[in-house]
């Protein structure tokens, strides 16, 4: 979503304007004003609410995480293990 709002932003711009619109964008400060920002968006629509969605979020989250983190593991395992079908190992 924040994508298309940025595209339909910079589409109408020339080539020339792009550097000088999105320069602001890349400092700290604004940055650091975003994630603010979506903080209090998220606290207001979740939070505030007494939804049970930010515990649907940690639990989905963590567990993306896990895969994540033990993905290089298990394609370190599953080469060994092409490899080893390959030399005629088990």
């Amino acid at each position: 979503m924040a994508w298309r709002n940025f595209y339909n932003e910079i589409k109408g711009l020339k080539v020339k304007e792009l550097p000088n619109y999105v320069k602001p964008m890349l400092s700290m400060e604004y940055v650091k004003k975003s994630v603010q920002r979506g903080l209090d968006n998220y606290n207001a629509k979740y939070i505030q609410t007494s939804s049970i969605d930010p515990l649907y979020h940690v639990c989905f989250g963590g567990m993306i995480f896990s895969y994540l983190v033990a993905l290089p593991e298990e394609r370190r395992h599953l080469e060994h293990q092409q490899h080893a079908k390959e030399h005629g190992g088990h």
